[in-house]
């Protein structure tokens, strides 16, 4: 399995950024994947997920604002993040779970990571 993320940077509070994934190993369109992010100092969290037929994850932190998307014939996934808010500033990983029990669930694989700075 392999993931590569793209598309972080630095955005300010209230814009937008979308993140892209690109997997190879494994089929997006059969198996649950998601995206977890890490603040310094603090443990990993995942902030989406998408499994079953389209059947998808959000915490309540970023509810409303982040969708997961998936490419089946790129087998891509993404992050649409919208009204982006400091505390969203973190490392933000695509990730496979151990198991498609979001967000209880372990991380099987993971890619590099990309930063997403939010700040004015």
């Amino acid at each position: 399995v392999r993931l590569v993320e793209s598309g972080g940077g630095l955005v300010q509070p209230g814009g937008s950024l979308t993140l892209s994934c690109a997997a190879s190993g494994f089929t997006v369109s059969t198996s649950p994947v998601g995206w977890a992010r890490q603040v310094p100092g603090k443990g990993v969290e995942w902030v989406s997920g998408i499994y079953g037929s389209d059947s998808t994850y959000y915490p309540d932190s970023v509810k409303g604002r982040f969708t997961i998307s998936r490419d089946n014939s790129k087998n891509m996934v993404f992050l649409q993040m919208n009204s982006l808010k400091p505390e969203d500033t973190a490392v933000y990983y695509c990730a496979t779970p151990t198991s498609p029990w979001f967000p209880a669930t372990g991380f099987a694989s993971w890619g590099q990571g990309t930063q997403v700075t939010v700040s004015s």
